[in-house]
């Protein structure tokens, strides 16, 4: 018994369902269902053979990676330069700050607390501060041997 035509709801089911079997996700009782559609309405059978197509086709796609030579004039171009510099920056800066607020506030949290021993307000703080000399000494070591890396200029 062929079906003529789907209601809104229908519709929006099998739209539903028609994705999730593209990606092989049907429960046994939806693929019923699935293919009920399938076998009685011949738009949903048409649809169904277009998505089939389309993922055939998408499967068989692949990206072209850009030449060497792409790559190589893109980072030796001065503005490309810059703007990942500074999109580095800003980052940095962003991180900094809301990580130094964050423990400025662990701080005052911890020593306004009366219950928490001396020694571990102590250690919490020297840890505090020790990553944070660790990461002011990483980053300025890593931009000052940036600076005169003598392997910097040569190309793959």
């Amino acid at each position: 018994m062929k079906q003529s035509e789907l209601n809104n709801d229908q519709r929006e089911r099998f739209n539903l369902m028609v994705m999730a079997a593209i990606d092989g996700e049907l429960g046994p009782d939806e693929k019923k269902e699935f293919e009920h559609y399938v076998r009685n309405y011949p738009e949903c059978r048409d649809e169904w053979e277009q998505f089939k197509k389309v993922k055939e086709v998408t499967k068989q796609m692949k990206l072209k990676s850009p030449a060497d030579e792409t790559w190589d004039s893109y980072w030796l171009n001065v503005y490309n330069r810059i703007e990942r510099g500074l999109g580095w920056i800003f980052l940095s800066i962003g991180t900094i700050i809301v990580l130094v607020y964050a423990a400025y506030q662990f701080l005052i949290a911890l020593f306004g607390d009366a219950d928490v021993p001396v020694f571990v307000k102590a250690g919490i703080f020297l840890l505090v501060a020790g990553v944070i000399v660790l990461l002011i000494s990483v980053a300025r070591e890593r931009f000052f041997v940036r600076k005169s890396d003598p392997y910097k200029e040569v190309e793959r």
